[in-house]
């Protein structure tokens, strides 16, 4: 908190370094105004921008995140990579909401080199819908320190999502059609096949890793563990069923809890 009790959020931007970058330089060359606590950092290309930088950035005391690249189709190199941007932030998004983060604070825009007022806008408009959420964890009614620990956990789990996302969530080319681009990657991130992807290849696994990582604290009972990891009692039942059979974890009849096997 800054002095007087207003907040000033900490916010990070990693923006690319041949349109998006020249849009902030502009902006400061003209002086056009936006907040000061945003810290800039370039990338020769957004598709540099890593899902672990991503989770890096919130566990790490920021209270939100912000990506700058150039307009989908003017990128400057023959891959595209912010395409790769859009896809590592429609995912990220996925994934935080999951563990409770709001994903409006992480946000994603395209600005060229030449509009210095479109950033500042960008900037602006950010920097009061972070403010008006709050501290990380204050809109989401969680204790930060426990919001923390959930991107902890999908932070190790960071290697295999890009594996998941290489070999099953990689988004086809025929989605890049001028001017929908964004609208078709939202719908097939959001189709009923890429749900039960992310439900049965990541979800599922990260609940079990967040299981067994408290189970290395000391044995719980299944309500203690759906209260801890947000999840409803069947569904850490089901869990902790799956984790048995594999040998993870087991159960003592006589204090009726779950410890590591």
């Amino acid at each position: 908190m800054a002095s007087g009790g207003k907040f000033k959020p900490k916010i990070l931007g990693i923006i690319c370094n041949w349109c998006c970058y020249g849009g902030a330089d502009l902006c400061g060359v003209s002086r056009f105004q936006y907040p000061p606590y945003i810290r800039i950092i370039r990338v020769m290309c957004s598709a540099r921008v890593d899902l672990a930088h991503i989770l890096l950035a919130f566990s790490t005391g920021q209270d939100a995140m912000f990506i700058g690249g150039c307009h989908l189709d003017d990128c400057h190199y023959i891959t595209n990579g912010n395409y790769d941007a859009l896809s590592v932030v429609t995912i990220a998004k996925k994934l935080l909401g999951h563990v409770g983060v709001n994903p409006d604070r992480l946000r994603l825009e395209w600005v060229s080199a030449g509009e210095g007022i479109r950033f500042a806008n960008i900037m602006n408009d950010f920097g009061r819908q972070v403010t008006e959420l709050g501290p990380l964890g204050s809109s989401e009614g969680i204790d930060r320190a426990v919001l923390v620990s959930r991107i902890e956990e999908v932070q190790k789990l960071v290697p295999y999502i890009k594996l998941v996302q290489t070999e099953r969530l990689r988004a086809p080319r025929s989605l890049r059609v001028s001017g929908e681009q964004e609208q078709r990657y939202h719908e097939f991130f959001n189709s009923p096949e890429v749900r039960k992807i992310f439900k049965e290849a990541i979800f599922d696994k990260l609940a079990i890793g967040q299981i067994v990582s408290l189970l290395k604290e000391g044995p719980l009972s299944t309500a203690d563990i759906a209260s801890k990891v947000g999840l409803t009692p069947s569904e850490v039942a089901k869990h902790l069923n799956a984790s048995s059979r594999q040998r993870l974890v087991r159960y003592d009849s006589e204090s009726k809890r779950y410890a590591i096997a």
